[in-house]
């Protein structure tokens, strides 16, 4: 490691492997998973039907669930890669989280615009504006809604970059003297990003499903 931010470098060479990292989690997980049922694909099953049944409480359009739900998994599992020694980790770049959030926002705002014009110019003015506020509020209600993507991406990438140069810090300054101190640490740190490696992928999923639900 030549400085604390070369674990985020995807360039490695000639030949980048880095973003295999993008379908690591599908070439580890064995073939029988697919074919009959085990704990694992249980409690998987289990997950997305919860996550559906949320979403279907604010999506009020058939099939969103799906989008979203693979989006959840795509996130959450390279989350979770990352936080294995010597793996890339893909969802602390914005070209990942961008290339996800950016295409989802134009498709959802072309097809408001394209087809329900109205109701896209009504949610730029609240109720209950004042008419002397009505074109400042158009403003900010469009510079709000154009920035929503950027907002997402950097909420993800952030996040996942924090946590990581943390225990980059923990890890490069170990001493034997303090060696059972730093590993509870470590643990407790390790414990910690994988909270939020679940929590910022149902918040990428939760708000881009709020996004989606006001067309």
């Amino acid at each position: 490691m030549t400085n604390l931010f070369s674990t985020f470098d995807p360039c490695t060479g000639m030949l980048s492997l880095n973003w295999i990292s993008l379908i690591m989690f599908m070439i580890l997980f064995p073939k029988k998973f697919w074919k009959l049922e085990n704990k694992n694909s249980m409690v998987l099953k289990k997950l997305m039907m919860m996550l559906n049944v949320e979403l279907k409480m604010i999506m009020k359009y058939k099939g969103t669930s799906l989008i979203m739900i693979s989006i959840f998994m795509m996130i959450f599992y390279n989350n979770i890669m990352g936080l294995m020694p010597y793996t890339f980790t893909a969802s602390s770049h914005m070209v990942f989280s961008l290339s996800m959030a950016l295409p989802m926002w134009l498709g959802m705002m072309m097809y408001g615009w394209m087809n329900k014009t109205n109701h896209m110019f009504i949610h730029l003015v609240p109720v209950g504006t004042p008419a002397m506020l009505m074109p400042f509020m158009v403003m900010i209600e469009t510079i709000s809604n154009m920035i929503r993507p950027g907002s997402l991406a950097v909420r993800l990438t952030a996040n996942m970059i924090a946590g990581h140069i943390l225990m980059s810090l923990l890890g490069n300054n170990t001493a034997l003297t303090i060696f059972i101190p730093l590993m509870v640490a470590f643990t407790i740190m390790l414990l910690f990003e994988t909270a939020v490696s679940i929590i910022q992928s149902y918040v990428f999923m939760t708000l881009m499903n709020l996004y989606s639900s006001e067309i």
